[in-house]
Protein backbone atom coordinates (compact mmCIF):
# COMPACT_ATOMS: atom_id res chain seq x y z
CA UNK A 1 0.00 0.00 0.00
CA UNK A 2 2.08 3.26 -1.19
CA UNK A 3 -0.15 6.20 -1.91
CA UNK A 4 -2.49 6.19 -4.86
CA UNK A 5 -5.55 8.12 -2.92
CA UNK A 6 -4.91 6.96 0.65
CA UNK A 7 -5.68 9.49 3.45
CA UNK A 8 -3.72 9.52 6.31
CA UNK A 9 -4.49 11.47 9.70
CA UNK A 10 -1.31 11.45 12.10
CA UNK A 11 -1.79 12.96 15.67
CA UNK A 12 0.88 15.14 17.06
CA UNK A 13 2.01 16.33 13.94
CA UNK A 14 3.48 19.44 14.04
CA UNK A 15 6.68 18.74 15.43
CA UNK A 16 9.55 16.11 15.43
CA UNK A 17 8.61 12.42 14.62
CA UNK A 18 4.85 13.86 13.91
CA UNK A 19 6.06 16.33 11.45
CA UNK A 20 8.39 13.58 9.53
CA UNK A 21 5.94 11.08 9.69
CA UNK A 22 3.97 13.14 7.62
CA UNK A 23 6.21 14.64 5.34
CA UNK A 24 7.63 10.79 4.51
CA UNK A 25 4.02 9.73 4.05
CA UNK A 26 2.85 12.56 1.60
CA UNK A 27 5.72 12.08 -0.04
CA UNK A 28 4.38 8.61 -1.17
CA UNK A 29 1.21 9.71 -2.93
CA UNK A 30 -0.45 9.88 0.88
CA UNK A 31 -3.10 12.65 1.70
CA UNK A 32 -2.12 13.82 5.21
CA UNK A 33 -4.13 15.64 7.60
CA UNK A 34 -2.04 16.85 9.97
CA UNK A 35 -3.24 16.91 13.67
CA UNK A 36 -2.08 19.61 15.83
CA UNK A 37 -3.37 21.13 19.15
CA UNK A 38 -1.91 24.39 18.11
CA UNK A 39 -3.77 25.87 14.89
CA UNK A 40 -1.12 28.06 14.04
CA UNK A 41 1.68 25.80 14.60
CA UNK A 42 0.00 23.45 12.60
CA UNK A 43 -0.59 25.55 9.57
CA UNK A 44 2.83 26.66 9.60
CA UNK A 45 4.59 23.15 9.44
CA UNK A 46 1.64 22.34 6.23
CA UNK A 47 3.19 25.04 4.58
CA UNK A 48 6.51 24.37 4.72
CA UNK A 49 6.27 21.02 3.36
CA UNK A 50 4.00 22.52 0.92
CA UNK A 51 7.23 24.06 -0.53
CA UNK A 52 8.45 20.22 -0.92
CA UNK A 53 5.22 18.91 -3.05
CA UNK A 54 4.12 17.55 0.19
CA UNK A 55 0.05 17.34 0.35
CA UNK A 56 -0.48 17.85 3.89
CA UNK A 57 -3.76 19.27 5.40
CA UNK A 58 -3.25 20.64 9.07
CA UNK A 59 -6.61 20.23 11.46
CA UNK A 60 -6.77 21.66 14.91
CA UNK A 61 -6.75 18.17 17.21
CA UNK A 62 -6.35 17.53 20.93
CA UNK A 63 -6.48 13.82 21.60
CA UNK A 64 -7.49 14.73 25.09
CA UNK A 65 -10.85 16.91 23.69
CA UNK A 66 -13.36 14.94 22.64
CA UNK A 67 -15.27 16.91 21.09
CA UNK A 68 -11.92 18.37 18.99
CA UNK A 69 -11.67 14.39 18.28
CA UNK A 70 -15.29 14.55 16.87
CA UNK A 71 -14.51 17.78 14.76
CA UNK A 72 -11.66 15.97 12.59
CA UNK A 73 -13.92 12.65 12.14
CA UNK A 74 -16.69 14.66 10.74
CA UNK A 75 -14.20 16.61 8.50
CA UNK A 76 -13.11 13.48 7.41
CA UNK A 77 -16.22 11.82 6.34
CA UNK A 78 -17.91 15.08 4.96
CA UNK A 79 -14.73 16.46 3.38
CA UNK A 80 -12.57 13.45 1.78
CA UNK A 81 -14.92 10.56 2.54
CA UNK A 82 -12.37 8.12 3.70
CA UNK A 83 -9.14 7.42 5.85
CA UNK A 84 -6.28 4.12 5.59
CA UNK A 85 -4.23 5.56 8.09
CA UNK A 86 -4.25 6.08 12.05
CA UNK A 87 -1.07 7.20 13.43
CA UNK A 88 -1.11 7.48 16.99
CA UNK A 89 1.84 10.11 17.63
CA UNK A 90 0.68 12.71 19.44
CA UNK A 91 2.47 12.07 22.98
CA UNK A 92 3.47 13.86 26.42
CA UNK A 93 6.63 13.54 28.68
CA UNK A 94 7.51 14.83 32.17
CA UNK A 95 11.16 13.68 33.44
CA UNK A 96 10.98 12.62 37.24
CA UNK A 97 12.12 9.26 38.90
CA UNK A 98 10.08 6.90 39.75
CA UNK A 99 10.06 7.81 44.07
CA UNK A 100 9.39 11.21 42.82
CA UNK A 101 6.60 10.65 40.63
CA UNK A 102 3.25 11.43 41.85
CA UNK A 103 -0.36 10.31 40.86
CA UNK A 104 -1.49 13.80 39.05
CA UNK A 105 1.57 13.64 36.67
CA UNK A 106 0.87 9.99 35.67
CA UNK A 107 -2.73 11.20 35.12
CA UNK A 108 -1.27 13.83 32.79
CA UNK A 109 1.17 11.71 30.70
CA UNK A 110 -2.08 8.31 30.80
CA UNK A 111 -4.33 11.52 29.71
CA UNK A 112 -2.34 11.94 26.38
CA UNK A 113 -0.62 8.70 25.66
CA UNK A 114 -3.22 6.41 26.62
CA UNK A 115 -6.83 7.66 26.58
CA UNK A 116 -6.06 9.88 23.83
CA UNK A 117 -5.24 6.71 21.89
CA UNK A 118 -8.59 5.37 22.78
CA UNK A 119 -10.41 8.72 22.06
CA UNK A 120 -9.15 9.16 18.36
CA UNK A 121 -9.07 5.18 17.33
CA UNK A 122 -12.76 4.70 18.79
CA UNK A 123 -14.01 7.90 16.63
CA UNK A 124 -12.41 6.66 13.67
CA UNK A 125 -12.21 3.06 13.51
CA UNK A 126 -16.00 3.08 11.62
CA UNK A 127 -14.01 5.23 8.56
CA UNK A 128 -11.05 2.95 9.06
CA UNK A 129 -13.16 0.22 8.35
CA UNK A 130 -14.42 1.36 4.75
CA UNK A 131 -10.80 1.26 3.65
CA UNK A 132 -9.74 -1.22 1.84
CA UNK A 133 -6.13 -2.00 3.57
CA UNK A 134 -6.47 -0.17 6.74
CA UNK A 135 -3.34 0.38 9.05
CA UNK A 136 -3.23 1.65 12.48
CA UNK A 137 0.07 2.57 14.02
CA UNK A 138 0.15 3.39 18.00
CA UNK A 139 3.93 4.99 18.08
CA UNK A 140 5.52 3.52 21.76
CA UNK A 141 9.07 3.70 22.95
CA UNK A 142 11.80 0.95 23.30
CA UNK A 143 11.98 2.03 27.30
CA UNK A 144 8.17 0.29 27.60
CA UNK A 145 9.40 -2.94 27.11
CA UNK A 146 8.79 -5.11 29.97
CA UNK A 147 11.33 -7.73 28.74
CA UNK A 148 14.20 -4.97 28.40
CA UNK A 149 13.58 -3.52 31.16
CA UNK A 150 13.12 -6.55 33.87
CA UNK A 151 16.34 -7.67 32.24
CA UNK A 152 18.65 -4.70 32.90
CA UNK A 153 18.85 -3.49 29.05
CA UNK A 154 21.01 0.26 29.03
CA UNK A 155 17.59 1.63 27.49
CA UNK A 156 18.64 4.91 25.94
CA UNK A 157 17.11 8.21 26.89
CA UNK A 158 17.45 9.04 31.13
CA UNK A 159 14.61 5.63 31.16
CA UNK A 160 15.12 5.99 35.00
CA UNK A 161 13.21 9.32 34.78
CA UNK A 162 10.24 7.99 32.79
CA UNK A 163 8.19 5.98 34.96
CA UNK A 164 5.28 7.55 33.84
CA UNK A 165 6.02 7.70 30.04
CA UNK A 166 6.90 4.22 30.28
CA UNK A 167 4.36 2.80 32.06
CA UNK A 168 2.24 4.78 29.49
CA UNK A 169 3.79 3.16 26.60
CA UNK A 170 3.60 -0.01 27.81
CA UNK A 171 -0.08 0.10 28.00
CA UNK A 172 -0.18 1.63 25.08
CA UNK A 173 1.35 -1.63 23.83
CA UNK A 174 -1.33 -3.85 25.10
CA UNK A 175 -4.18 -1.40 23.74
CA UNK A 176 -2.40 -2.99 20.43
CA UNK A 177 -2.20 -6.58 21.17
CA UNK A 178 -5.80 -6.72 22.70
CA UNK A 179 -7.50 -4.35 19.46
CA UNK A 180 -5.74 -6.92 17.07
CA UNK A 181 -7.50 -9.63 18.86
CA UNK A 182 -10.38 -8.18 18.85
CA UNK A 183 -10.40 -7.02 14.99
CA UNK A 184 -9.46 -10.43 14.22
CA UNK A 185 -12.41 -12.15 15.71
CA UNK A 186 -14.60 -9.10 14.29
CA UNK A 187 -15.43 -9.35 10.17
CA UNK A 188 -16.31 -5.89 10.10
CA UNK A 189 -12.29 -5.11 11.22
CA UNK A 190 -10.38 -8.21 10.07
CA UNK A 191 -8.37 -6.59 7.42
CA UNK A 192 -7.76 -3.57 10.17
CA UNK A 193 -3.86 -4.16 10.79
CA UNK A 194 -2.56 -2.43 14.09
CA UNK A 195 0.67 -2.40 15.48
CA UNK A 196 3.29 -0.84 17.89
CA UNK A 197 6.51 1.30 16.55
CA UNK A 198 9.40 2.02 18.48
CA UNK A 199 11.50 4.89 16.63
CA UNK A 200 14.38 4.38 19.04
CA UNK A 201 16.41 7.33 20.67
CA UNK A 202 15.98 9.80 18.49
CA UNK A 203 16.35 13.71 18.39
CA UNK A 204 13.56 15.91 19.34
CA UNK A 205 12.43 18.22 21.81
CA UNK A 206 11.25 15.10 24.02
CA UNK A 207 14.99 14.61 25.08
CA UNK A 208 16.23 18.35 24.25
CA UNK A 209 17.53 16.60 21.10
CA UNK A 210 19.71 14.36 22.57
CA UNK A 211 18.42 11.65 20.28
CA UNK A 212 21.41 9.91 18.56
CA UNK A 213 19.02 9.22 15.62
CA UNK A 214 17.58 11.67 13.03
CA UNK A 215 13.92 12.30 12.81
CA UNK A 216 14.71 11.00 9.24
CA UNK A 217 15.78 7.75 10.58
CA UNK A 218 13.14 7.28 13.47
CA UNK A 219 9.94 7.94 11.29
CA UNK A 220 11.08 5.37 9.29
CA UNK A 221 9.68 2.28 10.98
CA UNK A 222 6.58 4.58 11.54
CA UNK A 223 6.01 4.87 7.94
CA UNK A 224 6.85 1.31 7.14
CA UNK A 225 3.75 -0.05 9.61
CA UNK A 226 1.45 2.71 7.96
CA UNK A 227 2.07 1.49 4.28
CA UNK A 228 1.88 -2.37 5.18
CA UNK A 229 1.45 -5.06 2.47
CA UNK A 230 -1.81 -7.23 2.74
CA UNK A 231 0.82 -9.86 3.99
CA UNK A 232 2.16 -7.48 6.58
CA UNK A 233 2.17 -8.49 10.45
CA UNK A 234 -0.60 -7.50 12.91
CA UNK A 235 -0.80 -7.17 16.49
CA UNK A 236 3.41 -6.38 17.09
CA UNK A 237 5.96 -4.47 18.27
CA UNK A 238 8.61 -3.05 15.86
CA UNK A 239 11.76 -1.14 15.29
CA UNK A 240 13.37 -0.46 11.91
CA UNK A 241 15.51 -3.95 12.64
CA UNK A 242 12.34 -5.73 13.29
CA UNK A 243 10.45 -7.08 16.08
CA UNK A 244 10.89 -5.86 19.66
CA UNK A 245 10.62 -7.96 22.87
CA UNK A 246 7.25 -6.87 24.86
Amino acid sequence: MTGSGEVALVTGGNRGLGRETARQLAHKGVTVLLGSRDPGRGAAVAAELATEGAHVVPVPLDVTDPASVAAVARQLTDGLGRLDILVNNAGAFRPATAVATTAPTMREIFEVNVFGVVTVTQALLPLLARSPAPRIVNVSSTTASLALTADGADLPGDASVRMAYTAAKAALNMLTIQYARAFRDDPEHAHVKINSATPGYTATDMNAFRGTRSVHDGARIIVDLATLPADGPTGGFFDDQGPVPW
